[in-house]
């Protein structure tokens, strides 16, 4: 896994562990890698991965069962989505709204990319 400076791994990981729940990828009740997977997967330090489980727990994404491991909780998906947009409308839309009002770019505009785009993949 590429990681970015700018923001610490361990919520980097949960959120892949949030997109892979937003995508269907892990379902409700489901069972997800444990720690000792996941630091292989993403090559980093067990101790990382436990900080994301804690955190993810924490925001009631994931739930512990002990002795067999870590489970999707039932309203993971509803969760994950709030957080993850609120995470965005906090973070990223203030760059993008300043970047659009620079560059002059309309809500129109980016509509009308967006359908561009789309039948240029037809």
């Amino acid at each position: 896994m590429d990681f970015h400076s700018n923001q610490a791994i361990y919520i980097q990981i949960a959120d892949l562990i949030c997109e892979n729940i937003l995508t269907g990828k892990w379902q409700p009740e489901e069972r997800i890698p444990s720690v000792r997977e996941l630091a292989v997967h993403t090559e980093v330090n067990p101790n990382t991965i436990m900080r994301t489980f804690t955190y993810l727990q924490e925001k009631n994404i994931i739930y512990n069962k002990r002795g067999i491991g870590y489970f999707v909780a039932d309203d993971a998906w509803d969760t994950t989505r709030d957080l993850m947009k609120l995470k965005f409308m906090k973070n990223d839309l203030p760059y993008i709204y300043k970047t659009m009002k620079l560059l002059d770019i309309t809500i129109k505009d980016l509509g009308d990319l967006f359908q561009q785009l789309g039948k240029e993949r037809s």
